[in-house]
């Protein structure tokens, strides 16, 4: 496989991710892991520079959680 078509098939897997992410949805990549939608609410937070209380605004963020099988292998196979 050339280095275009890797390229070609890297990023039609990376967009496929991003669109069930954007829908909320659980993508496993098998021996890999796991990447999860989660909701973080709003919260108050401090502005370091002034010490000012801010609003921090509610957001989603994408949380991935590693399979058994790649944590054993950076753990040195135990």
């Amino acid at each position: 496989m050339s280095n275009a078509d890797t390229r070609k098939v890297i990023d039609a897997v990376v967009e496929a991710m991003t669109q069930a992410a954007i829908r909320g949805e659980e993508v496993t990549l098998p021996n890999f892991g796991k990447f999860k939608v989660k909701d973080v609410p709003a919260r108050e937070g401090r502005n370091p520079a002034t010490g000012a209380t801010i609003q921090i605004a509610a957001s989603r963020k994408l949380g991935f959680t590693p399979a058994k099988a790649l944590k054993d292998a950076l753990n040195g196979g135990k």
